[in-house]
């Protein structure tokens, strides 16, 4: 079982590696301090399951389990706070454990990870402040608040801000999951941001353009629209 620890403090994370070191089917693959390394080395290292800190600066631990591919590995969240518990099994996490992480309670965890299907275990977060996008070697931040509008390609999603674009490898359906009620599916390859929207323009056969703040026309098909519209009456 390939394991990646991300947590902010050294501390932290020299002590929960020396902790899964008592476990001879767990190899602990690599260590992150922060959210984009943590994307960056899923990426790289293709772990089992990641160990991920919840309270981490600018990219929290529900940023980086929502910025992670549909294929992701499973998510055992490890922090201080029981505040974030309900949260956390609410996303379908593996398992969640308190610091101080007591060695009984992580022999638990890894015995039910032993016998999970890590592969099938995908977390759905809830709607995330920031997704970290690895694109060509570095990590874009982006706000969630500053998206206006979603476009499936095939594996991927083409996340469209007012002045760029980028890349996230997830499937829309799974992404507009955690995104939840601030984003509408228009089409069956695009959603918007109900806040970036400026106009419906109703067209033939019950179709319509959404018009963004940024100027920009999204498709917005028939089966679609009325969600639309109650979206945006929310």
């Amino acid at each position: 079982m390939r394991a990646l620890i991300v947590d902010d403090e050294a501390p932290a994370r020299a002590k929960l590696r020396h902790m899964l070191g008592a476990f001879s089917d767990v190899d602990v693959v690599g260590e992150a301090a922060d959210g984009a390394s943590a994307l960056s080395l899923a990426a790289e290292l293709r772990p089992d399951v990641i160990f991920l800190d919840v309270q981490m600066p600018e990219v929290d631990g529900f940023d980086v389990a929502a910025s992670l591919p549909d294929d992701a590995p499973a998510l055992v969240f490890v922090t201080a706070y029981d505040r974030y518990a309900l949260k956390a099994f609410d996303a379908q996490a593996a398992d969640y454990l308190l610091k101080p992480v007591d060695p009984e309670r992580l022999e638990r965890t890894v015995q039910r990870l032993r016998k999970s299907a890590l592969a099938a275990i995908r977390p759905s977060v809830g709607m995330p402040a920031n997704l970290a996008i690895v694109d060509r070697g570095t990590t874009h931040i982006v706000r969630c608040a500053d998206i206006e509008w979603l476009e499936a390609a095939d594996n991927y999603v083409d996340i469209h801000l007012a002045e760029r674009s980028l890349l996230l490898r997830r499937t829309l359906t799974a992404l507009l999951r955690d995104l939840g009620a601030g984003f509408v599916r228009t089409h069956r390859s695009f959603a918007v941001a109900v806040d970036a929207v400026q106009a419906v323009n109703t067209k033939s056969k019950g179709d319509a353009t959404v018009v963004l703040r940024s100027g920009a026309q999204v498709p917005c098909s028939r089966p679609y629209r009325e969600a639309l519209l109650q979206g945006l009456r929310r």
